[in-house]
Parts: C-alpha cells; sequence; structure tokens
C-alpha cells in the first residue's frame, strides 16, 4: 500500500500508525450488504401481500405515511437507502472490473459519485414528505 491512500495518526505519543482509507469504503459497503439483505426480502414479500390484495392492518397507506413523516422514519429510511446506494456503488465498481474495464479511477467516482448524489436525493425527498 503506498503512501496516499493511508491515514496516519499518533498512537502511544510518539509512534504512527496507518489507516488505509479503504476502511471508510469497506465498511460503508458491508454495513449496506448486510442492511440489505435483511431488508431487500421483507420488503418483497410485504410488496407481495399488497400486490394480491392482502394488505396487513399495519401497513395501510395512512400509517406509512405517518411512519415516513416521522423524523424516526425518515432516518430509518435513509440509513436504508444510504447504506444501500453505496453497497450497490461498491458493488458495481468490482463489476465494472470483472468486465474487464481497468479505469478504476474513473469507475470509481462515477459509482461513488451517484451513490452520493442518490443519497442527497433520498434526504431532499424524505425532507419533503409532511
Amino acid at each position: 500500500m503506498d503512501r496516499s491512500q493511508c491515514l496516519y495518526i499518533l498512537v502511544g505519543g510518539s509512534h504512527l500508525m496507518a489507516i488505509a482509507k479503504k476502511a471508510i469504503v469497506w465498511g460503508l459497503f458491508a454495513a449496506g450488504g448486510t442492511l440489505t439483505a435483511f431488508v431487500v426480502p421483507a420488503l418483497i414479500g410485504l410488496f407481495l401481500l399488497i400486490a394480491t390484495g392482502n394488505i396487513p392492518d399495519g401497513l395501510q397507506f395512512d400509517q406509512i405515511h405517518a411512519f415516513a413523516a416521522s423524523w424516526l422514519g425518515k432516518a430509518c429510511l435513509f440509513i436504508v437507502l444510504f447504506l444501500s446506494l453505496w453497497h450497490a456503488a461498491h458493488r458495481l465498481r468490482g463489476v465494472a472490473h470483472d468486465f474487464g474495464i481497468r479505469q478504476d479511477t474513473l469507475v470509481a467516482n462515477t459509482v461513488y459519485a451517484v451513490a452520493a448524489i442518490g443519497s442527497l436525493l433520498a434526504a431532499f425527498y424524505l425532507f419533503s414528505i409532511r
């Protein structure tokens, strides 16, 4: 690992310890993958129930809207969307490499920019729910 990919912190007053910047990206990737693995199958099941007309009592529009309009609901929805977007971005970066696209800097900047824009849009639209 070259020095440009590391952050350095002082440990014990005089020792420098290198911290890779990749840990931030990998952390978002892992958290997004874990959360998505739990939440998306549940959402698919709920959407299938609703599509077949078997709407559970707690999933009426008024109740879902009230949840999405509360600060807790907005925070929960934002976390799910944010982590899922960053997980997908990192996954797409790996897929591009597997398909032979070797311009990693361009691919990384593109997919992470899309994830950042998606996160900002999610925050904007969630904030606009009244």
